[in-house]
């Protein structure tokens, strides 16, 4: 167990502090139709913002030069299973990278536990979305007490925080209050439906780290610091192959999420597709599979090909994503991470959004302030690949004519092969983790890069006479 710093505690007891943030959290709650209002009048100035950013250069912002290398302390923190795999990287490069001995206390889970993170607090195991975060909401108090107890008594150099803004943002305030500097690697998509929360965010972050090249600017105009760090998904991928064109006579990938509620909602409609496709077609004619992360969810996804009457043409694989996409020809795909998979495969896409309702449907069109919503689309700043946002049936016959034509060999197939290439180049290649780490020792080293980022002073200043100790 890591002793604490040898300075009295500083900042608030942990338990007020959290009561703080509570409070805070409530009084936001009170004024969200009021910026809700607003977003709407502005919406479409909002668009062509983010429009103008799309073609921000995809290079990552060059990491400047921090202060003479120490062992370090770092807490880190994930709240969610895909947050934690990108936290496991940074611990893993972390003594290579940084050059000295680093110590990891944090928020996280088993597989973080395993690699010598002293955990304070499981998140992971307890995620929740939306709502039900409600419920959970006397966990998610302890949780965020015992961690700012631990920022407080022990000082680490550095809070680096992955995704989860919902968790991450109070979380950094009680950093800060604690004189620790805040690093968050993914900045939070606030550009696409809710800019409001940036204001949140700027005082609870002295760094962001973007994946995607057009959200420094959008941030920078907020006066939030940001850097592009690149998509950490490319670590795993660089060790990924992929052939140099897709294959023409293999299946159709049926990809409908990894959460149980997304993969209910959405794969009866990839399952119709395929099932009412006219006779004499392609559709009607190639395999599927239905790819799986989440081996608990095969019986039932299984069980609902079978309803469908597609038991003998749609096979179900459970496991590794990349050893079904190469063997496939094309995808039919939830919008979300999984389709810079694809990408990586140059699989010709088609990508859906399906919501639960007609109003959900309406106030995400108001809501919403991106001209596309596949990352694909983003990246490449234009709509390379089909996406589709619907409610109810939805367009059944469009989505069938776009499949055809990038299931058959062809002009139409070839063209759609060579567009995602242009999405690629906009990826960048591997590198984020690394670039991440030398961020971190910016804010925790300081030097000639803490001037370049102009980093505050405060947490410096706090937490230099425990280190002089």
């Amino acid at each position: 167990m890591a002793p604490p710093r040898q300075s009295p505690p500083r900042g608030p007891a942990p338990g007020l502090a959290v009561a703080l943030e509570l409070l805070r959290a409530f009084l936001a709650l009170l004024v969200v139709p009021v910026h809700l209002a607003w977003h709407v009048v502005r919406a479409a100035d909002r668009q062509r913002e983010v429009a103008a950013n799309l073609g921000t250069s995809a290079e990552p912002t060059p990491v400047p030069p921090a202060g003479p290398a120490r062992p370090l302390r770092v807490f880190v923190s994930c709240a969610e299973a895909s947050g934690e795999i990108h936290a496991c990287t940074l611990v893993e490069r972390a003594p290579a990278r940084l050059g000295a001995a680093v110590e990891f206390t944090g928020l996280g889970g088993p597989t973080l536990a395993r690699l010598g993170v002293r955990i304070v607090g499981d998140p992971v195991s307890q995620a929740r979305m939306g709502l039900r975060v409600l419920g959970a909401l006397p966990f998610y108090l302890r949780l965020l007490t015992g961690a700012a107890r631990a920022l407080r008594d022990e000082r680490p150099d550095v809070l680096v925080c992955v995704d989860s803004p919902a968790l991450h943002v109070p979380l950094g305030r009680l950093a800060r209050r604690y004189g620790v500097p805040v690093l968050h690697l993914v900045t939070p998509q606030y550009w696409a439906w809710a800019p409001w929360r940036v204001r949140g965010y700027r005082s609870a972050v002295d760094l962001g780290l973007s994946i995607l090249p057009f959200e420094v600017p959008w941030f920078a105009a907020r006066r939030v610091r940001a850097a592009h760090v690149g998509h950490p998904l490319m670590d795993r991928l660089a060790d990924v192959p992929r052939r140099q064109r897709p294959v023409d006579d293999g299946p159709l990938a049926l990809l409908p999420g990894s959460r149980a509620s997304v993969v209910r909602r959405n794969l009866p409609w990839m399952l119709a597709r395929l099932a009412e496709a006219p006779p004499d077609s392609e559709l009607a004619r190639v395999r599927g599979v239905v790819a799986l992360s989440r081996a608990d969810l095969a019986d039932e996804v299984r069980a609902r090909v079978a309803d469908a009457g597609l038991a003998q043409r749609v096979d179900v694989a459970v496991g590794d994503l990349h050893a079904v996409l190469p063997t496939c020809r094309a995808a039919l795909a939830v919008s979300g991470t999984v389709l810079l998979d694809v990408l990586h495969h140059r699989l010709p896409m088609v990508v859906l959004y399906r919501l639960e309702s007609r109003f959900e449907l309406e106030l995400t069109r108001h809501l919403l302030t991106v001209p596309h919503f596949a990352a694909v689309n983003l990246l490449a700043g234009e709509p390379v690949v089909p996406e589709h946002g619907f409610a109810g049936p939805g367009p059944t016959g469009v989505v069938a004519a776009e499949l055809e034509g990038l299931l058959r060999p062809g002009p139409a197939r070839a063209a759609a092969i060579d567009r995602l290439e242009a999405a690629a180049a906009r990826l960048g290649g591997p590198g984020a983790i690394d670039r991440t780490l030398g961020w971190l020792a910016v804010l925790a080293r300081g030097g000639a890069g803490a001037d370049v980022l102009g980093a505050r002073e405060s947490a410096a200043a706090v937490n230099e006479p425990a280190r002089a100790r």
